[in-house]
C-alpha cells in the first residue's frame, strides 16, 4: 500500500464531520507528497537533542577521529551499549557508558581528558576510548574488502581475525545483527541533510489514535481489557504503531530513537512529538504524542484527562521522530 493510498484509507476510517484539525492534516500531507522522495544519507553531524548535552561535544569531537566512524555512529554505539548511562554495568562486568570489560579497558582505555588517569566510569575517558578502539579495529581490517565501517563493527563484535578470515562481516547471526543495529541507529542520531521520507504506516497510526479520542487516561495504561482500554502517553503511541505492524519500546524516551528527527517546520502527520523539562537531554523526555498537522497532536496527557487534540508548540517541546520499521527494530530492549 502506498503512502497516499494509506492516507485515503485512514481518512475514510475517520468518518464524516472532520474537525478543522483533521482538515489541516490533509493539507499538510498533500504538501508533503511533493517532497517525500528527497531523503538523503545521514550527515556526519549529530541531530539536535539526540545526545545528552553533557556528552554532545565529546561525541562530536571524537566521532571524527578516523574515516571509519562519525559522531552519529559513535552515538548509536553508546546508546546501544548503555543508553548513555555512565554508571551502567552488565552481568558480564562490562562497565561505563561505553561498556568496556576490564581486560579490554586495561589494553585500550585512554586518558581522554588528560587528567592523569584512565577511568572507565568517566565519560571524558570512556567516550574517547570507544572512538580510539573503533579506529584501532578499523586499522586491523582496512585491507578487507567491503564496507570499512561495517567491517570495523563486525570486528568489535566478533574480533578482527574473524573479519579477515571471512573477507568481511562473518556469517554469524549475532554479528550481522550487531552491524545492522548500529548502522540503522546511526540514522536516528544524525542530522539529515535533506527531508526524510514519511512512514507508510503513519496514516494508520493516526487513524488508530483518532478512534481512542475521549478515552480516559491511565498511568501505565496499554489499552488492555483489564485496564478498560485506557492508555498513558507512550502506551497510546506504542499501540498506534503496533496496529500497523511496528513495535516501539514502551517508554517515551526510548521511542525517540525509532527513526530520524525532523525539524519543527518539517513535521508530517504520524511523526511522534516529544516533550521534556530538560531540553538538553533526550533521556529526560517525559511525554509523547502523535502529530496530526497544523500544530496539533493526539495525546494522552495526564491523570484526570482524556485522549484529545493538543497543541505542540509549548515551552517543553523537545523534538520529533519519524518512525521507521528498521529504526524501531534496531532499538535495544534494555536501555
Amino acid at each position: 500500500m502506498t503512502v497516499r493510498k494509506a492516507w485515503v484509507v485512514a481518512i475514510a476510517a475517520l468518518g464524516g464531520g472532520l474537525s478543522f484539525v483533521m482538515l489541516l492534516v490533509v493539507g499538510v500531507y498533500v504538501v508533503a507528497g511533493g517532497i517525500a522522495n528527497n531523503a538523503g544519507r545521514a550527515a556526519k553531524t549529530l541531530a539536535k537533542g539526540s545526545v545528552p548535552a553533557a556528552y554532545q561535544d565529546l561525541v562530536q569531537k571524537w566521532g571524527n577521529l578516523c574515516p571509519a566512524i562519525n559522531p552519529a555512529l559513535l552515538a548509536a554505539q553508546l546508546y546501544q551499549e548503555s543508553g548513555f548511562n555512565p554508571r551502567a554495568q552488565s552481568h558480564a562486568d562490562a562497565q561505563g557508558i561505553a561498556q568496556f570489560i576490564p581486560g579490554t579497558w586495561a589494553t585500550h582505555g585512554i586518558d581522554g581528558d588528560h587528567d592523569g588517569d584512565r577511568d572507565v566510569w568517566d565519560p571524558k575517558d570512556a567516550i574517547p576510548s570507544a572512538a580510539s578502539y573503533d579506529c584501532e579495529l578499523a586499522s586491523y581490517v582496512k585491507k578487507v574488502g567491503g564496507n570499512l565501517t561495517e567491517n570495523m563493527l563486525a570486528a568489535y563484535n566478533a574480533g578482527s581475525y574473524a573479519v579477515i578470515q571471512y573477507g568481511g562481516v562473518p556469517p554469524y547471526e549475532e554479528t550481522r545483527k550487531y552491524v545492522k543495529t548500529i548502522t540503522t541507529l546511526e540514522k536516528s542520531f544524525a542530522a539529515p541533510v535533506t527531508r526524510v521520507d514519511p512512514s507508510e504506516q503513519a496514516a494508520g497510526a493516526i487513524a488508530y489514535a483518532q478512534k481512542k479520542l475521549g478515552t480516559p487516561y491511565l498511568w501505565g495504561g496499554e489499552g488492555t481489557p483489564e485496564q478498560g482500554g485506557r492508555f498513558d502517553c507512550s502506551g497510546l503511541t506504542q499501540a498506534a504503531y503496533k496496529s500497523v505492524g511496528i513495535d516501539l519500546p514502551r517508554v517515551a524516551n526510548d521511542q525517540y530513537n525509532a527513526g530520524p528527527h525532523p525539524a519543527r517546520d518539517e513535521l508530517l502527520p504520524g511523526d511522534l512529538v516529544f516533550f521534556s523539562d530538560d531540553l538538553t537531554n533526550p533521556r529526560a523526555i517525559r511525554h509523547v504524542g502523535i502529530y496530526v498537522g497544523g500544530g496539533y497532536m493526539i495525546d494522552a496527557p495526564r491523570t484526570g484527562a482524556v485522549i484529545r487534540f493538543d497543541p505542540i508548540d509549548t515551552p517543553d517541546y523537545f523534538g520529533a521522530t519519524r518512525v521507521t520499521e528498521d529504526g524501531a527494530k534496531a532499538l535495544p530492549t534494555t536501555v
